[in-house]
């Protein structure tokens, strides 16, 4: 690496600043995975097809073996490692567990960090390809809504109706609290 094709980067990951120094090639999967040491962001198909990398930059949900390290200097990172607070699970977390939303488990963190991102976009009124009115507010959370908004993420356990169970159970309980 040379100076014209390296960068020294700052990434601030789950609330901790990172520094390194990075080929500007470099993918945001890998700096996490192999230069922090966060190897819950799974490497599956490193095309950006299967999810199972799916991280939050800045609160939305990114597959970063399609984003450059370089990318997301600034931004703040949560990979799953950094979903739960002061060791308490987020209430999406407690759902996957107790209604067996995950089985061999590969591709439970991408899962994970694209629910938060995609009831966090719902709730700023998003629509999704399925959302009959986009005019409107975004329609309540159906089964055919998170499937939709949760296609970019793929289990080859097939545990999509645990999935998607622990979503709308989840989305229940934060429309509840607000």
């Amino acid at each position: 690496m040379t100076d014209a094709t390296g960068s020294a980067i700052s990434l601030r990951v789950n609330g901790v600043t990172h520094r390194l120094s990075v080929d500007n090639r470099r993918t945001l999967l890998d700096a996490l995975r192999e230069d922090i040491g966060h190897t819950g962001p799974k490497k599956g198909c490193d095309h950006g097809q299967c999810g199972a990398c799916t991280v939050l930059l800045d609160g939305r949900r990114v597959v970063s073996c399609l984003t450059l390290a370089v990318a997301a200097e600034g931004a703040e990172i949560t990979t799953v490692e950094g979903l739960a607070a002061d060791g308490e699970l987020r209430p999406i977390q407690e759902a996957f567990i107790r209604l067996d939303g995950f089985q061999c488990g590969f591709c439970t963190s991408g899962q994970l960090c694209s629910a938060v991102g995609m009831l966090a976009e719902h709730a700023a009124g998003w629509p999704s390809a399925v959302t009959a009115d986009v005019r409107g507010p975004a329609p309540e959370l159906d089964a055919a809504e998170v499937r939709e908004r949760m296609s970019g993420n793929l289990c080859r356990c097939g545990a999509y109706p645990s999935i998607v169970r622990a979503v709308l159970e989840t989305a229940g309980r934060e429309e509840a609290a607000r």
